[in-house]
């Protein structure tokens, strides 16, 4: 008779689960979520910081850049703006509902270079630069007054450090329009009399008798002193204001730039993305009915496999979402399209940690039936649960933490949404394992108590085997024997795939080739061949152009303004009716190759720290059939997308990385099945006098073993990933594409390509042999009694 659990482990393990329910009620009840604008609609714009003639664009002066910033975009009123430095030269600023990003380009991004200058006199415009200078300081700027003619200004007599504030007013009663009034601070009241001063002791008419204000190299506006003004006493107060017919934007942009300061390096555009707030509920839409439909199917399926545990883990599902949306929300993590599409997956891989336990309880409940000793009631059903947990406790760890190796090199290497990727898988694998190890096993070991549960093994779910299980015991197959056979198939599917590549190649987004891409919504169907010629006629005839998902015309192609792209607008017109931009990226060359480098060196990471990892888990011949099988599940993925002409993007290098995790997450569980069987002292393993069992009879119980933990988790993964391909919009689309391929392609590998190799690998490198076992030594006392 085994022996009654405790019950003080329950009990602090359930005071664990409900103080982390509690916690993730209380946040997510009071702390709303933060949407990235890829699902609430906006505009993203990352600037890199260039070196001038006389500062080095680092660290410090890309801080200083970012609150010369920062005061700008205040002043343009967008609500809830955020600007955060990336890297040591880049800042990323994020303006929600802002559509039509030119007017904020061009108002953050110049370098607001404000001059305050005295007009030595006037000269033809000619053909010169627009800006010329002297070596006393003095330039020659074009004439805003005065088409066809230059001012000759001398040096700055104030610049914009000595402006105190600026606002844009309406002058209603002098009938100036809008203008904008200066302030200024320190010295440069006393600088501004001077320099209006001396403006005011030329005659009227004379040109000297004007005072230039200059912004970024342009003369925004050079007014005369009025005759009221004294000479050489000047404009007294510390005010001034600048005219020029400006509307009313005109004059707030202005004011922002001067009263934000001068940035202290140069600032360039290397990427821009703008999403339609109509583009964003569709995806947010979309993604949420993908996971019900998806998570409905998986309990259902948990269900019907595993009965009363199946419920329960179906309610541990239901709180696993629950702790990973309040972790982010108390995180202030941002919501992305791939970061939510991240949650809805990792809801369905959290279901395999639950899957190994019950598989290994079921194990436990047979073994103990069969066990001769004799019973005068109904079996504690909790001990096979406890002994479950605790043999499927290596395999649920080791999967995991390879999981959160891809999860975190996409935190460190990917930038913006992908990032976001990565930290919700992470925190999706740490929040499943609290919900599998500890909520599940307090509802299990709960409800297993009941007399009434334990009189119904087959009700309660740890009785039935599995007909799978069964038709397999009783076929016994021998996969091991056909090991080479199953490698000649897996290099034959990787020959297919290395072809894809080399024949049709692999088409880039935008992210890692620079560009632009523009989604552009018609209000009537356009057909693809007539966009195109369109789009052609429009001055870009090898643009890639395609139809999305939801009907809308995707333009891509290499560098492209704004004035082009208002040109393929027009005259998309023509057939498409009325015609909105619902998504604009643009990307620069230089950024485009470095996000390419950084790809490949996220792969070569992932398949560095996944072989590192399984040789301290396992044999380094273990780890290398691992890695040799995951790097040819991402071969197999790219191949996949290279002979259907599907787009590599960023969202893509996100599933790849997934599927490093996946792939090993497969691999590991046999692994550690077959450890676990060669482990001296198990029943069929070593024991005294015996040797191990062989590797391959040991691969072949294994897999069997593993195949209905398998099985069941692959399904919940793919209703998940199913319903996202289907109704999760066009980037969704291939990002499930990708995945849903990768998840096959790691439980097949596992069989055709991981096993076979370890097989191959360990008959040519052997681990030595396991010291025997002492013989057992009798006790002259007792009769043959073994101690």
């Amino acid at each position: 008779m085994s022996p009654r659990p405790s019950r003080r482990a329950p009990l602090w393990r359930a005071l664990v689960a409900l103080a982390v329910v509690a916690a993730s009620l209380f946040f997510a009840l009071t702390t709303p979520a933060r949407l990235g604008l890829d699902l609430r609609g906006g505009t993203q714009i990352v600037l890199e910081t260039r070196d001038s003639p006389t500062s080095r664009a680092d660290a410090a002066a890309t801080d200083r850049a970012l609150e010369v910033l920062r005061q700008r975009v205040d002043a343009l009123g967008v609500a809830e703006p955020s600007l955060a430095r990336s890297g040591e030269r880049r800042i990323v600023v994020e303006l929600p509902g802002v559509q039509d990003p030119r007017k904020a380009v061009d108002v953050i991004g110049r370098t607001a270079q404000l001059t305050f200058h005295p007009v030595l006199g006037t000269a033809p415009d000619g053909d010169r630069p627009r800006a010329a200078a002297d070596g006393a300081g003095a330039r020659t700027l074009p004439d805003p007054d005065a088409p066809g003619h230059a001012l000759r200004l001398g040096p700055a007599a104030l610049t914009g450090k000595d402006v105190k504030d600026a606002r844009a007013v309406l002058d209603a009663q002098t009938g100036s329009g809008w203008t904008v009034a200066l302030s200024f601070r320190g010295g440069g009241d006393k600088s501004w009399a001077r320099v209006t001063g001396e403006a005011a002791c030329a005659a009227p008419g004379d040109a000297s008798r004007r005072v230039a204000i200059v912004l970024d190299d342009r003369v925004v506006s050079a007014p005369a002193m009025q005759r009221s003004v004294p000479c050489r006493t000047g404009i007294q107060g510390g005010s001034a204001q600048i005219t020029g017919g400006f509307d009313d934007a005109e004059a707030r942009d202005l004011a922002a730039l001067v009263k934000g300061g001068a940035l202290p390096v140069p600032v360039e555009v290397v990427e821009q993305r703008t999403v339609g707030p109509t583009l964003g509920a569709e995806a947010i839409r979309a993604s949420a009915g993908a996971a019900v439909i998806g998570l409905v199917c998986t309990a259902l399926f948990v269900i019907a496999v595993y009965r009363l545990l199946g419920v329960l883990a179906t309610v541990a599902l239901a709180l696993y979402g629950l702790i990973s949306y309040a972790a982010l929300v108390a995180l202030e993590a941002t919501l992305t399209l791939p970061g939510l599409a991240g949650f809805v997956l990792a809801v369905g891989m959290a279901v395999d940690a639950n899957v190994l336990v019950f598989e290994r309880t079921r194990e436990e409940y047979e073994r103990s039936r069969l066990a001769p000793a004799r019973r005068t009631g109904p079996q504690d059903l909790r001990d096979p649960l406890r002994k479950g947990f605790g043999k499927a406790w290596s395999a649920v760890v080791d999967s995991n933490v390879t999981t959160l190796l891809a999860a975190g090199l996409l935190f460190f290497f990917a930038t913006g949404p992908v990032k976001g990727f990565g930290v919700t898988l992470s925190v999706g694998v740490a929040a499943s394992m609290v919900s599998a190890l500890v909520i599940t096993r307090v509802l299990a070991d709960w409800a297993l108590r009941r007399d009434c549960v334990r009189r119904r093994p087959r009700l309660a779910g740890v009785a039935s085997a599995g007909r799978m299980r069964a038709f397999l015991a009783r076929r016994g197959p021998r996969l091991m024997r056909h090991r080479r056979t199953w490698l000649g198939v897996s290099a034959v599917l990787l020959a297919l795939a290395v072809a894809g590549i080399g024949v049709r190649g692999l088409q880039l987004g935008v992210e890692f080739t620079g560009g632009r891409l523009v989604e552009y919504g018609t209000s009537r169907p356009v057909d693809v061949d007539k966009a195109r010629a369109a789009v052609g006629d429009a001055g870009f005839p090898r643009a890639v152009v395609q139809k999305s998902g939801n009907g809308d015309v995707v333009v891509r192609t290499g560098a492209m303004d704004d004035g082009d792209r208002q040109r393929i607008k027009s005259a998309l017109e023509t057939h498409g009716g009325t015609v909105t931009v619902e998504r604009d990226e643009r990307i620069g060359p230089s950024l485009g190759s470095e996000l390419r480098d950084k790809a490949l060196i996220a792969l070569g990471v992932a398949v560095a720290a996944q072989l590192v990892y399984l040789s301290v888990r396992f044999r380094w011949t273990f780890a290398t059939a691992a890695v040799a099988a995951m790097v040819q599940d991402v071969l197999l993925v790219v191949g996949l997308f290279a002979w259907l002409g599907r787009p590599a993007d960023s969202v893509f290098l996100a599933a790849l990385l997934t599927v490093v995790g996946y792939s090993v997450n497969d691999t590991v569980v046999v692994f550690d099945r077959i450890r676990e069987t060669r482990r001296p002292g198990r029943a069929g393993g070593a024991g005294a006098g015996e040797g191990r069992m062989p590797l391959a009879s040991a691969v072949d119980s294994a897999i069997l073993h593993t195949v209905p933990r398998t099985v069941n988790t692959g399904m919940g993964v793919l209703f998940v990933l199913a319903a996202l391909a289907v109704l999760g919009g066009d980037s969704l689309a291939d990002f499930s594409v990708a995945l849903l391929a990768g998840v096959l392609f790691g439980i097949a590998s596992t069989v055709l390509t991981a096993a076979p190799l370890a097989v191959i690998l360990e008959g040519r490198h052997p681990a030595a042999a396991p010291p025997a076992s002492p013989a057992p030594r009798k006790d002259p006392r007792d009769s043959g009694a073994v101690v």
